[in-house]
This record gives C-alpha cells, sequence and structure tokens, in this order.
C-alpha cells in the first residue's frame, strides 16, 4: 500500500500543476488570474455534462480518451517518487514507460482522425511528427543517465542524483535541460504549442480535442494533467540526491520540487513567444545532440 501513496498523490494533485502555471502566468501579467483549483471545478462540470458525438464517428472516437488516460495512469506506475520505489519495475522499463505514453498518444490520434475533419487531422499529423522526433532523444537521456546499461527507471534516477552531486560529473547537468525541453514538447506547452490559442491553424493537441466534450474530454484534460506530473516528478528524481530526513520530508520536498517546476513552466511561458512549426524540429534535434554528446562523455569516463 505504501508503493501505490505516491500514485494516489498524483492523481489527486496533478491538475494543480495547471493552475500554479495560470496563476505564474497572471502574477507576470499583473492580472488575477483565474482560481488555483479552476482545473478541478472544470473537470467535475465536464464529468457532470452530456455528450455531443457525430454520426460519422466510430467507436474508435469514443474509445481514444478513456485509452489515453490508462495509458497515462499505467506510465506513471513506473515513475518512482524520491528514493521510494515505484509500484512497478524492471531492468529497461523506461522502454514500456514511454511506450506506454506513446499508445496513448496513438489512441488520441486515432480518435482525431475518426472525425474526419481536416483540422484535427492536421493536429494529429503534428502530433506524429514531433513524437517521432522526442522519442529518441527520451531515449538517449535514459541511456546517457544509466552509462549505456539498462536498469530500471529507479535504478536510473538514483544513480544520476549521486553521479551528479556526490562525483561531480557536470556532463550530466545536460540531461535535466533536455528533459525540461520534452517536458515542454510532450505536453504542448509554449514555445512549442500554445494550450489556450483558439486558432486551428497553428494548434497541434487542442486541434486533436475540438469534436469531444463531456466525461471524455474532461479524460483527456486529466489525462494530460498525469502527463505533465510524470515528466516534472522526472526532472525531480534526476535532480534530487538521496535526501536525509526521513520519508515524510523527502515526499514535502519531491512536491516542492515538482510544484516548482510548474512555476518554471509559468515563467517561459510568460517571457517566450510561440515558435515556428519550422524551428521546433530544429529545438529537438539540438536537444538530441546534447543528450547524444552527454551519452558519449558519460560512456567515455
Amino acid at each position: 500500500m505504501i508503493t501505490l501513496l505516491p500514485v494516489l498523490l498524483a492523481l489527486v494533485c496533478a491538475p494543480l500543476l495547471a493552475g500554479i502555471i495560470n496563476r505564474v502566468k497572471a502574477w507576470y501579467a499583473g492580472r488575477a488570474g483565474r482560481p488555483l483549483l479552476q482545473v478541478y471545478f472544470d473537470l467535475f462540470k465536464l464529468l457532470r455534462k452530456g455528450e455531443v458525438i457525430s454520426r460519422t464517428t466510430t467507436w474508435v472516437f469514443a474509445a481514444g480518451p478513456s485509452i489515453y488516460l490508462a495509458a497515462m495512469i499505467g506510465a506513471l506506475l513506473f515513475v518512482p517518487f524520491g528514493s521510494a520505489r515505484a509500484p512497478l519495475g524492471f531492468a529497461g522499463d523506461f522502454v514500456l514507460m514511454a511506450y506506454l505514453m506513446g499508445f496513448g498518444r496513438f489512441a488520441l490520434m486515432l480518435a482525431a482522425l475518426d472525425t474526419g475533419s481536416a483540422f484535427e487531422g492536421m493536429g494529429a499529423s503534428r502530433e506524429a511528427a514531433f513524437s517521432a522526433l522526442a522519442e529518441p532523444v527520451m531515449f538517449l537521456c535514459f541511456l546517457a543517465l544509466g552509462g549505456g546499461v539498462l536498469p530500471s527507471l529507479h535504478d536510473f534516477c538514483q544513480a544520476a542524483g549521486e553521479r551528479i552531486w556526490t562525483f561531480a560529473r557536470p556532463e550530466l547537468l545536460i540531461i535535466p535541460v533536455v528533459l525540461f525541453v520534452l517536458l515542454l514538447v510532450e505536453n504542448c506547452r509554449i514555445p512549442v504549442d500554445d494550450p489556450n490559442t483558439h486558432l486551428e491553424l497553428t494548434m497541434i493537441h487542442e486541434v486533436m480535442i475540438l469534436d469531444h466534450s463531456g466525461p471524455n474530454l474532461a479524460f483527456i484534460l486529466y489525462a494530460s494533467s498525469l502527463k505533465l506530473w510524470l515528466f516534472a516528478l522526472l526532472l525531480v528524481d534526476v535532480l534530487a540526491p538521496a535526501l536525509p530526513g526521513g520519508m515524510a520530508m523527502e515526499a514535502i520536498l519531491v512536491l516542492a520540487g515538482v510544484f516548482g517546476i510548474a512555476a518554471l513552466v509559468g515563467v517561459v511561458e510568460s517571457c517566450m513567444a510561440r515558435l515556428r512549426l519550422l524551428v521546433v524540429p530544429r529545438m529537438l534535434g539540438m536537444a538530441g545532440m546534447l543528450a547524444a554528446l552527454a551519452l558519449v562523455v558519460a560512456l567515455l569516463r
């Protein structure tokens, strides 16, 4: 039961990250902004609403959000919470975690294509292109953290924190930077995508869910919150070494780190504009080169 507590904490607190990002952006703009718990209110409201479903869609459209949510919860089961082991874990488990996220994304793209909408097909095409570029970068990050071997994700994170701070391996500090870029890309945040835009020609993720409403839209929004939590927790696991003070103190520090990363996302979105679509692959290519450099240096040392 203790190993499931971090997962339950993620299921409860994940929507709070979007609230923190919105409040930071509002503070930068000098506005009052939406309530911190607005995402929870939106989810409860959507769960009580009905749905409008096009007659051109099939069961693929209806199943997409549920599969997306199930895949995100499944991926979250492999991510450790500080020094506490994840509920699931084995050698090379990061591959399954990555492809669970990919499977959820694939289900959402199929649901978008099932509508027959040209706009949603355009969004699905962009999502597929960017994800195909982001996945190799993620694998390079994990290989660099593991020094070319394939332990479990928990061992990756524990070894990374120890090597960065105890054995002074500065090349591994590149990996958190690359992971933060992946967080922005995978969660469709500025400068890659604007989650608040309503211009179909510039949207990526949001255009894929234009036809979803009611509980299915709530599933998508909630799964997206879990995905943001997963990447933020990975960043904290990589950066933070084993901390003294017991499990309670460590849990507080890890939570503070996750919320701090959400605040950092808000700062980035307040200071940057959205990049042109043609620039995003270059950014991912640069991130991949940095991850590959960290891997080469880690193998040579």
